[in-house]
């Protein structure tokens, strides 16, 4: 599994990918846990507002702050 944090470095997108690994921890799943900053890479996904995550390559949500359980139950 591939999960991508988008997001430019703002403090939510750095809770996200927080979040992202406490929920991988807590579930007992693994993942390869990427954190996207450039704006062209993000465009490419059509995400329009951060942070956003993706899953294997697949939009979850953008513009908001997942939290932990959220998170979990995407995986």
């Amino acid at each position: 599994m591939k999960i991508e944090v988008l997001g430019t470095g703002c403090a939510k997108c750095k809770t996200l990918y927080e979040n992202v690994k406490k929920a991988l921890e807590e579930s007992g799943k693994s993942a390869e846990v990427v954190k996207v900053e450039d704006i062209p890479s993000i465009m490419k996904y059509g995400v329009m507002s951060t942070p956003a995550l993706v899953i294997d390559g697949q939009v979850k949500f953008s513009g908001k702050l997942a939290s932990v359980a959220e998170i979990i139950g995407m995986l």
